[in-house]
């Protein structure tokens, strides 16, 4: 593999893919749907149906990078005029057969995305997958863009900013999502594989401005700091026994849920002041130990103190933790190293007495002065929209509001009620009114709270006009209670609901 790859030929062959609409719309439309959601699941075979007979440009390279199908080195080098068969060996993606053939040692596919600048779409390099391999994938897989790569891109805040640092860069999905927000991005990793291919990636779409560093964890970026540090890190919990695989992309070589206390405890040192650092990861639950408050032990010991805001998005049992994990790596259910490897996960777990594994996202933030104000830590299962990261940063600006408000600058304020904010009134059969009264977030993290008729008349008359207290005021008349006991009940769940952001500052 070359050190890095020659920029000249990276812009040949992106000029290529373009003139042959290496598109994702066009890929779906030339195997259809149902073969477009099968690759996801390995499936290649209907794919290849739909394409069959078809020598144009778009059909070899969608057998050759997508797919993962040797091809005729004539058919290969029309459909690539420009990089040429040779080209592409020189940039390690293909490998040139006897017999006039050409296999592709590396998979190349469009990444669709959208943010604040509208739609977009990369072309993201990665190693071949299971359905390319016939069989499991090697420890030193640099893996591509996956499920959980896509939720870590859409949380990441927007806005400008100076520096930022992306942790494990793998195939470098996380650095190109941050640059578009960076002057620049430091991605580290400690494959130099991943590192060619997050070069690789930056250069096929024209991005300048990230700096790949070699190392694991902080090792490369020692006394520097980023306006925001970034992660997928290699958090799945492996056993430490021999005929394990320790795959490069998920695992660092500790033992249990150690990388992600590792991270968390050394990422504030690596903030500026206001920085703010993303990252997904895994926690035990222990007999006697709750999963979240592990990872608030490890932010508790943080040098740096940090404000913290922790979502637990799904908990799995040791048995289903293994299996999740074993068949990522391609070994097949009911082969005798499948029954092998969960019996190692098992026994792994059973000698730190685990009986969960929770997963979710971990925003990290170092005050900009004074102690921490922010410590939030809860578990929300339900579907939630994408992306998140405009919600995350006006929940921390609300935050941020709110701690220099008293009551009574919060009585004071006007109020809006958030445009994806809808009620729900539930009634018994035949009863004037409601027994329940729900107020749904149509986006945000997707919640449904149950309120009373207080709260509820309050968020429904936040049109900003009146100032919360006038309002408080006039549902106390009406209800016939005490204001000032209405106000004391009320104001402290309206910073909630602006946190959560089902009511805004006008």
């Amino acid at each position: 593999m070359p050190l890095s790859p020659d920029p000249a030929l990276c812009r040949a062959l992106a000029a290529d893919l373009r003139d042959a609409g290496f598109t994702a719309d066009a890929l779906r439309t030339a195997w259809g749907g149902s073969a477009d959601a099968a690759i996801s699941r390995g499936l290649r075979g209907p794919a290849e149906r739909a394409l069959a007979g078809r020598t144009d440009a778009l059909a070899v390279l969608a057998r050759f990078f997508v797919l993962g199908l040797v091809q005729p080195a004539t058919t290969l080098t029309d459909a690539l005029p420009r990089t040429t068969v040779a080209g592409l060996v020189a940039l390690d993606l293909a490998a040139a057969e006897e017999g006039g053939i050409v296999a592709p040692r590396a998979l190349i596919r469009p990444q669709e995305f959208v943010d604040a600048a509208g739609d977009m779409q990369w072309w993201i390099a990665s190693d071949l997958d299971e359905a390319a391999l016939a069989g499991p994938l090697p420890e030193g897989h640099v893996l591509g863009v996956g499920g959980a790569s896509l939720t870590l891109a859409g949380l990441q805040l927007p806005g400008h900013v100076g520096r930022v640092l992306d942790v494990g860069t793998g195939c470098g999905i996380q650095a190109l999502r941050a640059r578009r927000d960076a002057d620049h991005v430091v991605a580290t990793d400690i494959s130099s594989r991943a590192l060619f291919f997050t070069e690789l990636n930056a250069a096929l779409n024209g991005v300048d401005g990230i700096e790949v560093r070699h190392g694991s964890l902080f090792a490369p970026v020692a006394g520097e700091r980023f306006d925001r540090v970034v992660s997928n890190p290699p958090f799945v919990i492996t056993p430490r026994a021999a005929g394990v695989p320790a795959y490069e992309y998920r695992d660092g070589g500790l033992v249990g849920d150690a990388l992600v206390a590792r991270f968390v405890g050394g990422v504030g040192g690596h903030l500026a002041p206001g920085g703010v650092a993303q990252l997904l990861g895994n926690w035990e639950y222990r007999e006697g130990q709750d999963g979240l408050d592990r990872v608030r032990q490890w932010v508790a010991a943080s040098d740096i103190p940090l404000d913290a805001w922790v979502v637990e998005r799904e908990m799995l049992d040791p048995l289903e933790y293994a299996e999740l994990w074993i068949r990522d790596g391609g070994t097949t259910p009911g082969s005798p190293a499948f029954a092998s490897l969960v019996a190692a996960w098992l026994d792994d777990f059973a000698a730190r007495g685990v009986t969960a594994v929770g997963f979710g996202y971990v925003l990290l933030r170092r005050p900009t002065a004074g102690a921490p104000t922010l410590a939030r830590y809860e578990r929300l299962v339900q579907a939630v929209p994408a992306p998140l990261g405009p919600h995350l940063q006006a929940a921390l600006s609300a935050h941020d509001r709110l701690q220099r408000l008293d009551d009574a600058g919060l009585a004071a304020s006007v109020l809006v009620v958030a445009g994806d904010v809808t009620e729900a009134r539930h009634h018994l059969p035949g009863a004037e009114a409601p027994s329940v009264v729900e107020l749904r977030q149509g986006g945000g993290f997707g919640r449904t709270l149950e309120v009373d008729p207080a709260l509820a008349g309050l968020v429904g008359a936040c049109d900003g006009d009146l100032p919360v207290g006038v309002l408080i005021d006039a549902i106390a008349e009406l209800l016939e209670v005490d204001a000032g006991a209405l106000r004391e009940d009320l104001l402290p769940r309206v910073r909630e609901l602006l946190f959560t952001g089902f009511l805004a500052f006008a």
